[in-house]
């Protein structure tokens, strides 16, 4: 193949990011839509980095040295950064590659001053803009200093900040490569940026321009205060001109200048038919690449220059519906505790077993609430279920409603939806019924292990399809549904009375300690007794310490009680090994898969702790909850009508000890079924890897359940389509999922309306009473956690995976969550002062700091 060392910006396309670079490839495609003006250029291509590269034989080697530093050597990414830097900017430019980049120069002319721009393979990616990381340089004259700039564009490829990027990204520095533009300069009247999408907000509908004097970088770059125009369908619904412009322009004696600053005082760089005019460029632009764009333009001689667009990264997705009404959708994630990206098996397994229509988007799951937010009688009950579970999602709702005209109002009528949650008749406190619902889904369970040990290749996915319909049916048994419904009203009757009779807030808290038949709490307990077993064996303890793969198991045998110790271990694996975090999501591995995950959690108890700790953590509990019971009926008894009050009291209480521990178990059912399913499609993905069909068995994990399927019928896949959906994938980490997100594209998270938090504190839901203070621990990774007794956990959500490490702390902080998350619950199973929905924390809150939090008030004081 021949090498182009130098192509005209006319000859390339947005589909030669490979040859041109992502900027070079965006600038060429923009060339090609009608009404747009692009300045006049070249690219130095890919190819001509190559040859030039092939020159500094110490690059390779530098290169790899830099793929292998661990992640927080910033010192060495600087060092290695800057050799590389110097090497390439020392190197000599190969005659025939000069020759073709003069060549090139003298059809702009040589003497023009002109922008030389890097442009490299992984830039202005709709999963990565890489803004600002290389380097560009203006104003550059003479065939010599258009060659030594190219050079140094070459070498900000390595500048610590893009290596940084890359890192964070997860893109190889050896598979990026380094083109560069050079087109000829514009003198513009005023220049700026111009976002086809709220940049903050992320709706779809509006366009921002910010828009200064001179030359663009300068806005860019911070130098001068833009003025700021919103654009709403066509007509300016806001701006802001700036007090007084500085424009910044190129001078021969200088690069800086304030022109004319007292006639500029107050007066906009952009007339509003120019804002406009700009913003039709715009949707023009979006409309070609098919994505918001960050556009840079420039205004010269009355006509709109395009000198870069590129993808805005930073906006979260819009479900795909096929229409143009307005949607408003809530997110799953945050009512599960689990808000990271899924990969797309695990999100098409999930919509296919849920009750209700879920749409994808950024890695997330969406339900669309705009049916039920427009018939008013539906509207009150979804606002009071959401704000009683989370109020930041009510408020964000809330939010969208009082906007005219966005949710149409609709005569009532069913719109369809979840079940209602059983029938409205009270259910007695008959333990009875709970031990019917968990036998009703061990024979379930039990049922589709036997039945799916046959199915193989297509009859799979058809077995699979009709387990799903049972596996609704468990979900939506009435009964179950009741009974959750009956703990979590009884639960709600009594913090409302015993408030309302006796002043006490939130006694619920302490009558629900240590409630029977909860499979979470009773996890979290579990694995203190595996501690009690390992502990009196030091060789297991140290041996577990050291311990870096997943065959450690059977390495115990050897050791003094090893084998005590793997026995113990195992049997937590049988009966909770299909858990663990992010479970939601089937391809995430499970305990039994990775049981490593646990041993920082077994070996914290084995420090922590004394024998026997777990059966007397429990005991305590109920202890407690006994205390506060005859508390509050003595209590009680003692008021006016205090017998009715107290035999009502008894009966909501023991209908919450009775039921509320259920909650639990239908999450723990669901997750057992997961990993039926999981192992049954893992055993499918393995015959499409010896069958040559696969590269490896998990890349089957970013197919949706349909396209397995097909694959499976077919033996046929599409690989671009798998490196694409890793892609997207690893991209969706850098996205945090709203509560609330419309149609529109706006992202809403809600507030807090509260006057009550003090100064300086964060605020929250209080879901556990009580008040802790303590050292806090930012944990992002269970596998990760070191605790010490008296702990406050930090850290973003917490699903049912998480709460062997309750047993152990002295409170919670989380970032999502809801009353009834599975969280919360098992905060306030353990006794823990819990605060969730607390925005930030993680980032907020210092690993080591001592904080105090308010479970009953729901705040966090910083006490250093």
């Amino acid at each position: 193949m021949i090498e182009q060392y130098v192509l005209d910006l006319h000859e390339v396309d947005e589909t030669q990011a490979a040859v041109v670079g992502g900027k070079g490839a965006h600038l060429g495609g923009l060339g090609r839509i009608e009404g747009i003006h692009v300045p006049t250029g070249f690219c130095v291509t890919t190819d001509a980095f190559r040859r030039a590269m092939d020159k500094v034989p110490v690059l390779d080697r530098r290169i790899e040295q830099l793929s292998h530093l661990e992640p927080d050597d910033r010192e060495g990414v600087r060092a290695l950064s800057e050799g590389i830097r110097r090497a390439i900017e020392g190197a000599a430019v190969p005659d025939d590659l000069a020759a073709a980049i003069t060549g090139a120069l003298a059809r702009l002319g040589e003497q023009a001053a002109c922008a030389v721009r890097s442009s490299a393979t992984a830039e202005d990616l709709p999963t990565a803009s890489f803004a600002g990381q290389h380097d560009t340089f203006l104003d550059v004259v003479g065939p010599t200093a258009i060659i030594e700039h190219v050079k140094r564009c070459w070498a900000s490829l390595f500048t610590e900040r893009a290596v940084t990027y890359r890192r964070r990204n997860g893109i190889d520095h050896r598979t990026v490569r380094m083109a560069v533009v050079v087109q000829q300069m514009v003198f513009p009247h005023a220049a700026g940026v111009l976002f086809t999408a709220d940049p903050v907000t992320g709706n779809r509908e509006v366009a921002t321009v910010e828009a200064g004097f001179g030359l663009g970088d300068a806005l860019v770059s911070g130098l001068v205060n833009p003025d700021v125009f919103t654009v709403r369908h066509g007509e300016i619904v806001a701006k802001a001109i700036a007090a007084e412009q500085r424009a910044v322009g190129v001078l021969p004696a200088e690069r800086e200048a304030v022109v004319d600053a007292q006639r500029r005082k107050r007066q906009p760089s952009l007339t509003d038919a120019q804002v406009v005019q700009l913003v039709r460029i715009g949707r023009r632009t979006e409309a070609y690449f098919g994505r918001p764009q960050d556009i840079e333009w420039c205004l010269a001689d009355g006509t709109f220059q395009i000198v870069q667009s590129r993808p805005i990264t930073t906006l979260f997705p819009v479900p795909e519906t096929g229409d143009r009404e307005n949607h408003v959708y809530v997110s799953v994630g945050h009512g599960q505790m689990m808000t990271d990206p899924m990969r797309p098996l695990g999100l098409s397994m999930w919509q296919l077993t849920a009750m209700v229509p879920m749409h994808a988007a950024g890695g997330r799951l969406f339900v669309d609430v705009t049916p039920r937010l427009s018939s008013p009688a539906s509207r009150a009950g979804l606002l009071d279920a959401m704000g009683k579970g989370d109020p930041l999602v009510r408020d964000a709702l809330e939010t969208v409603l009082d906007r005219d005209g966005f949710v149409p109002s609709l005569p009532d009528a069913d719109p369809g939806g979840p079940p209602s949650g059983g029938t409205s008749e009270p259910i007695e406190a008959d333990p009875a019924v709970v031990t019917e619902l968990i036998e009703r889904s061990r024979t379930s369970v039990a049922a589709l292990e036997h039945d799916i040990r046959t199915k193989a290749g297509p009859a799979l996915f058809d077995f699979l399809l009709e387990a799903f319909e049972e596996h609704r049916r468990v979900l939506g048994d009435p009964l179950s549904l009741q009974v959750i419904t009956a703990g979590m009203d009884a639960t709600g009757w009594l913090n409302d009375k015993l408030r309302e009779w006796l002043g006490e807030r939130n006694a619920a808290d302490t009558l629900t300690l240590s409630a029977p038949g909860n499979v979470t709490s009773e996890m979290g307990l579990a694995l203190l007794d595996v501690a009690d077993v390992i502990r009196p064996h030091p060789e297991v303890v140290a041996f577990l310490q050291g311990v870096e793969g997943e065959d450690f198991l059977d390495e115990l045998v050897g050791l003094p009680g090893g084998t005590e110790a793997r026995d113990a271990i195992e049997s937590y694996l049988d009966r909770y090994g299909m858990r663990c975090v992010g479970e939601i999501d089937i391809t995430r591995p499970r305990w039994c898969e990775r049981p490593s995950t646990l041993l920082p959690v077994i070996l914290d108890h084995v420090r922590n702790f004394e024998p026997g700790a777990a059966g007397r953590h429990f005991e305590h509990g109920r202890q407690k909850a006994r205390e506060k019971e005859q508390d509050v009926l003595s209590r009680l008894r003692t008021l006016p009508d205090g017998d009715r009050k107290a035999d009502e009291a008894k009966r909501m209480i023991d209908r919450v000890r009775t039921f509320i521990g259920y909650r639990e178990y239908p999450k723990y059912g669901i997750v057992s079924r997961y990993f039926v399913y999981k192992r049954a499609l893992l055993e499918e993905a393995e015959r499409l890897v010896r069958a040559g069909v696969l590269a490896e068995k998990e890349d089957v994990y970013h197919l949706t359940f349909q396209e397995f399927h097909d694959v499976v019928r077919s033996a046929r896949v599409d690989d671009r389509l798998i490196q694409r959906r890793k892609d997207e994938f690893r991209s969706y980490h850098a996205l945090t999922p709203p509560r609330v997100l419309t149609s529109d594209g706006e992202a809403l998270n809600g507030a807090y309306r509260r006057d009550d938090v003090p100064a300086g504190a964060l605020t929250g839901l209080p879901v556990s009473a009580g008040t802790v203070e303590g050292r806090a621990r930012v944990v992002l990774d269970m596998a990760e956690a070191d605790l010490e007794a008296g702990d406050i956990l930090v850290t973003a959500f917490t699903d049912p995976s998480w709460s062997p490490l309750f047993v152990g702390i002295a409170g919670l902080v989380t970032e999502v969550g809801g009353l009834m998350t599975h969280g919360a619950v098992i905060a306030r199973e353990y006794g823990l002062p819990a605060v969730v929905g607390v925005e930030q924390a993680t980032r907020l809150i210092r690993d080591g700091q001592r904080i105090r939090v308010h479970g009953t008030d729901g705040h966090v004081e910083f006490l250093s």
